[in-house]
């Protein structure tokens, strides 16, 4: 299996390799999002769900699979939740973070926040989020998932890919060799 801590990247090299791409296919995250996973390089294809202050679908995503399938074999995803960039409630917590490493999730990122971030720094996945707070979401399941979503201004597109690393964080296409 092809797992995307194999890939070797610097976010970096992508931006100083696609410094002069004017196409808006090379997208850099502004640097707003806190480290809360136990990894801080993470890359693979992206699944998008966008939710306000309810995670129901954030919940169901990290339940199933993350692993995606590509032409040279399974590699694992990251979420990116558009949570319209609510500091009011997390999105997700230790036992969805726990959930998304027993289903070979890559990472999450959020444009919202996050709970119990001693438990998620444990985890071995990458985790990204605007701040940390203790309020629970609602759970309604209202939302959207696998569509077009923006993180604090940024387009991204399901099957897009995002990398992430200590320098930041770019979404590209997905590369021609995964």
């Amino acid at each position: 299996m092809t797992m995307p801590a194999a890939i070797k990247f610097a976010t970096c090299d992508l931006c100083d390799a696609n410094r002069a791409n004017s196409s808006g296919s090379f997208r850099v995250l502004p640097p707003v999002f806190g480290d809360f996973g136990g990894i801080s390089k993470f890359c693979g294809p992206i699944v998008t769900v966008r939710c306000f202050e309810d995670n129901g679908l954030a919940r169901a995503a990290v339940e199933r699979s993350g692993l995606l399938e590509t032409p040279n074999g399974p590699v694992a995803a990251v979420l990116v939740i558009d949570g319209g960039g609510s500091l009011r409630r997390a999105l997700l917590g230790g036992n969805l973070g726990a959930s998304a490493v027993k289903n070979g999730w890559a990472g999450v990122v959020i444009d919202g926040c996050v709970r119990d971030v001693a438990e998620l720094a444990e985890l071995d996945i990458g985790i990204r989020a605007l701040a940390a707070i203790p309020m629970p979401p609602d759970k309604h399941g209202i939302g959207e998932r696998d569509v077009a979503v923006q993180l604090q201004g940024v387009w991204i597109y399901p099957d897009d890919w995002l990398y992430a690393d200590e320098d930041g964080i770019v979404v590209m296409p997905p590369p021609l060799e995964t």
